[in-house]
């Protein structure tokens, strides 16, 4: 089974605005309300593709409610963890540039960390747990580290998408996967990474610090594959970008669906890159008719 972890989960409210002017009264002519957070994202990606997870997590109040509910309607199976605060909620302002407003999360008590350490232990080699987005700030700052630990005791496979300090810490972890875009790549080793072969050189040490499979997303210049025996290039199709928010997750979910459905890695990172793409180009996260159609498009060529 594959769980996804989201710590600090939300209500993402989409407003698109014509000609914003800041002091002004301005009026939306189009919103959308999704449950955000990279783990769900995740889960809300792979039930498209046809793979069941369960999104573990902490949620809480009337905004709590709205995510589970909007899980629920979309067959995702959940056991999240209640806070006494609400959950969060952040506002996507597109209006030319996308601009993004970020609510505070709730305090995450002592008992409640506790709840979800028991969740995570129970988990077995059988299983995968996926790490994604930020650690909430009531939060212990190696709280990943908590949890890869838990992990590597019962023998899980664990995903990690995060970035900055959460990231430093994990490496070094045994970790199945990890996906950095170039720059938190270069963030991690002090380099600039601009070119596909430095992405397949500073994501090849990464192999030597215990980590299984690296891809390096690098927006529009494509991506890279690295595992023992393989360094991978991928082009990403052409097509009008209408949502940044959720594409990274979506070559997350689309990568393990397809090692779930026995594909070899190279196949695996092909579909997760034309989910992820996919995502780019529509409102809401990709469907699985939208990946499939651009599967084709998507050429792997080895890195030398």
């Amino acid at each position: 089974m594959i769980y996804t972890c989201t710590l600090n989960p939300s209500i993402d409210y989409i407003m698109h605005v014509e000609d914003f002017a800041a002091g002004g009264l301005n009026r939306a002519h189009q919103t959308f309300y999704y449950p955000g957070g990279k783990g769900i994202n995740v889960s809300r990606v792979m039930i498209r593709l046809g793979i069941q997870s369960e999104a573990l997590g902490f949620t809480g109040g009337f905004t709590g409610a709205f995510i589970t509910n909007f899980l629920e309607k979309e067959n995702i199976v959940h056991s999240f963890i209640q806070t006494e605060q609400n959950s969060r909620i952040n506002v996507k302002l597109k209006s030319g540039e996308e601009t993004e407003i970020n609510g505070p999360g709730p305090e995450i008590s002592a008992a409640a960390q506790e709840q979800l350490l028991k969740k995570v232990n129970r988990l077995s080699q059988e299983d995968t747990l996926v790490l994604a987005g930020s650690i909430p700030a009531s939060l212990p700052e190696d709280f990943y580290i908590t949890l890869t630990d838990v992990c590597a005791k019962n023998n899980v496979r664990v995903v990690v998408d995060t970035s900055g300090k959460a990231l430093n810490q994990l490496i070094g972890q045994p970790l199945f996967l990890i996906k950095p875009n170039h720059h938190e790549l270069g963030d991690l080793f002090g380099v600039e990474i601009d070119t596909v072969e430095k992405a397949a050189e500073f994501g090849e040490k990464l192999l030597h610090k215990g980590i299984e499979h690296v891809i390096v997303s690098m927006g529009g210049n494509g991506a890279v594959y690295i595992n023992k025996e393989q360094k991978l290039f991928a082009n990403v199709p052409k097509g009008e970008v209408k949502n940044s928010v959720g594409a990274g997750d979506s070559v997350v979910a689309g990568f393990l669906s397809s090692l779930t459905n026995g594909n070899p890695s190279h196949e695996a990172f092909r579909y997760g890159v034309a989910a992820g793409s996919a995502t780019a180009f529509q409102d809401d996260l990709c469907e699985k008719e939208n990946v499939e159609e651009l599967v084709e498009q998507i050429q792997i060529s080895t890195i030398k």
